[in-house]
């Protein structure tokens, strides 16, 4: 069992009941969390478009915690275990580097949003990355 590939799936499962919560609890968390004015917006006039988008994450981000599981050894290896696991890698370390320049251009959310959510990123991405190192020959 490799204990980062568990701590990231832990992380990834973090994530995804914190979106669970913007959906729950609306308006109030999409601000807190940065999600942008006008998603929060939305959710207070009754639309489901923020739920739908946000549902989106919560499956993408669900996914990634049951493949950082799989490779740490927790459960049956799921299908094309080192692709994904590559690619999970891949996309936390690319949107952390990609947020870090959104700052200037912000796009609707706070500079700080791109800060905080590029480091998480970042760090989450840096514990896949170490823990496939690891693992690399058994996946």
């Amino acid at each position: 069992m490799n204990s980062l590939f568990i701590l990231a799936g832990v992380l990834n499962a973090i994530a995804a009941a914190l979106h669970v919560g913007c959906i729950y609890f609306g308006a109030p968390w999409y601000r807190f969390f940065g999600a942008g004015e006008a998603l929060a917006v939305l959710a207070e006039q009754g639309s489901i478009r923020p739920a739908i988008v946000t549902s989106g994450i919560v499956v993408v981000l669900s996914i990634f915690s049951l493949y950082s599981f799989s490779a740490a050894g927790l459960m049956t290896p799921l299908p094309w275990l080192r692709l994904v696991i590559v690619a999970i890698t891949s996309i936390y370390l690319i949107r952390g580097i990609a947020g870090l320049f959104l700052m200037k251009n912000p796009m609707g959310r706070s500079p700080g949003f791109w800060l905080w959510s590029s480091v998480i990123c970042l760090s989450v991405g840096v514990i896949h990355l170490v823990a496939l190192k690891q693992e690399w020959t058994y996946l």
